[in-house]
């Protein structure tokens, strides 16, 4: 039982240094930002390995981060081919083309308000249903490569990225409004000098949103039928063959790939939208 005292130490030292430097003089400097989520994910993969190894856990049951390291490195080409196929292919195709269809939708149900008001109702519904209910349909329609993974990830992505872009072209107020119709603007002059600008928080929103959807949608729907690649159709196999340490590795790339997806969407918002009162520091 000496790892779990040694656990047990770890997590003191590393709460006194986490709380050291997040109340410290420099707690909104760049570097203790970082610094504070690492040391505490360090903290979780050292407790993780030291309670796994103290306890004799069996590897069928939770494997030690050293073997889950030890097997995705040994698996990495197998989980590259896995990553284009389920992320590159059936993820980013379906995030794109639900993404741009739903602002374009949007535009068209700010536009004309029988739209807006037909529109959300049924995206509402749509929200709502299961993706292991849609997925096998969607796999019989588009057969088992990844335009069918594309497809499901559309539907899950379009109607949270309709939703949030029809709120931001409804944020600006009815004096901008005004002042843009005393200026003689057209209603697509007002659209993209103002209605747009102003929306850019909510579409960053629902397209920040969209990067875990579009990751669980292409992965979810693998487990209802896929050629032999894919993280979902390793996840499934890996399962049954009792083999957790691929199921954990298959796990990493899309936390990597998720993690990344979040990140570079989270830069691009800061570049676009620096105006607003969420980037100023």
């Amino acid at each position: 039982m000496i790892e779990i005292a040694v656990a047990l130490i770890v997590w003191i030292a590393a709460w006194m240094l986490n709380a050291q430097l997040a109340n410290g003089p420099s707690s909104d400097s760049t570097a203790v930002r970082l610094l504070v989520p690492a040391i505490f994910g360090v903290t979780l993969i050292v407790i993780w390995e030291l309670v796994v190894r103290g306890l004799n856990v069996p590897p069928v049951i939770l494997p030690a981060p050293s073997q889950i390291g030890a097997t995705f490195v040994t698996m990495l080409p197998i989980l590259w081919q896995d990553f284009v196929q389920t992320i590159l292919k059936g993820g980013l195709s379906g995030y794109v083309i639900g993404c741009t269809a739903a602002v374009l939708v949007a535009i068209l149900a700010d536009r004309f308000d029988f739209l807006r008001r037909g529109l959300l109702p049924v995206g509402g519904f749509m929200a709502a249903l299961p993706i292991v209910g849609t997925a096998p349909i969607l796999v019989m329609w588009y057969g088992f490569g990844w335009q069918s993974k594309a497809a499901v990830v559309v539907i899950m992505v379009f109607f949270p990225m309709l939703v949030n872009t029809v709120a931001g072209l409804r944020d600006t107020s009815s004096m901008q409004r005004d002042l843009m119709r005393t200026y003689g603007a057209s209603w697509w002059q007002t659209l993209i000098k103002l209605r747009l600008p102003a929306a850019m928080p909510f579409i960053f929103n629902g397209l920040k949103i969209s990067t875990t959807l579009a990751l669980i949608g292409a992965i979810v729907a693998e487990f209802f039928g896929s050629p032999t690649v894919g993280l979902g159709f390793r996840i499934s196999t890996s399962v049954g063959q009792l083999a957790l340490d691929a199921v954990w590795s298959a796990i990493l790339v899309s936390a990597l790939a998720g993690s990344a997806f979040y990140g570079i969407m989270a830069l691009i918002e800061r570049g676009v939208t620096f105006w607003h009162p969420s980037q100023r520091t």
